[in-house]
């Protein structure tokens, strides 16, 4: 007998939020060929609005299986006439088969807060009837929604989903207060971590207190991040890092967590293995 031991091989990674359509368009196809070197078994490609969307759904298409995308509109920019919305969703209940979620949507904090900041007026109004708009698209699809809510819009968010019933939520990249951090776990929502759980500590401190069969890994790509990833183009691989980071902060073994993270994605997005 070989004295050789053999051991598994680590789990798979997912990316559970990446904006693939913003990366510029040389880079794009480059990128996801690399995706299979670096383990990386699938990309949840959030949009940001009807033509991200489209584009999402193309590169789906060309790449079955690898680009999974979520459809919405990201709400850190301006709101587009009802005419234009009522085209998205009209776009999206066509499409419905194809995207795996609703998203990137939700409330613009950091809209509203450089409104503040300069003293002018921010209405928050219609954001949160096109949120609870989609939200209920959710409901009727039976569909994960992906969402931008942090801090006291988080809040919000909470309150239209516990309305509307619905409990397949993905917060990305949170930040939030101790109660509605608890809240969100207690309702099943999912959060999930970007590199910067290397580096910032308030989201370290969300890590420790999350549930961990609610988190997944994402980096919000092509978002730069800093610390060791300073001057690096945001790769999903990226996600291993992210995971490493978790398992020695929680004092868990990798492999076990690494597999963990990605029963959780599948599990939330009804992914096929």
């Amino acid at each position: 007998m070989s004295d050789i031991l053999t051991t598994a091989a680590p789990a798979p990674l997912i990316d559970a939020h990446i904006h693939v359509d913003s990366y510029p368009p040389e880079q794009q196809e480059p990128l996801l060929a690399s995706l299979a070197d670096s383990s990386v078994e699938a990309v949840i490609a959030v949009s940001m609005h009807l033509t991200s969307s489209q584009t999402n759904l193309r590169l789906a298409e060309r790449w079955p299986g690898l680009v999974r995308p979520a459809l919405g509109f990201h709400p850190e920019q301006p709101l587009p006439s009802q005419a234009e919305l009522d085209l998205l969703f009209d776009w999206m209940d066509k499409h419905i088969e194809q995207m795996v979620a609703v998203g990137e949507v939700g409330l613009p904090y950091y809209n509203r807060l450089e409104a503040a900041r300069s003293g002018s007026f921010f209405d928050l109004t219609p954001y949160i009837a096109l949120l609870e708009r989609f939200i209920r698209f959710a409901r009727k699809h039976n569909k994960p929604i992906v969402l931008h809510a942090v801090y006291e819009d988080a809040d919000i968010a909470c309150d239209l989903l516990e309305r509307h019933g619905v409990t397949q939520a993905h917060f990305h990249w949170f930040k939030g207060s101790a109660a509605t951090t608890e809240r969100m776990a207690r309702n099943g929502y999912y959060v999930s971590f970007t590199p910067d759980l290397l580096y910032e500590e308030e989201i370290r401190n969300l890590a420790r207190q999350y549930p961990s069969n609610q988190i997944m890994a994402e980096t919000d790509g092509p978002w730069p991040f800093e610390g060791a990833f300073t001057g690096q183009q945001t790769h999903p691989r990226m996600t291993a890092d992210v995971i490493r980071a978790y398992s020695k902060l929680t004092d868990q073994d990798e492999t076990a967590i690494r597999l963990a993270f990605y029963e959780n994605t599948i599990r939330f997005y009804s992914l096929s293995k």
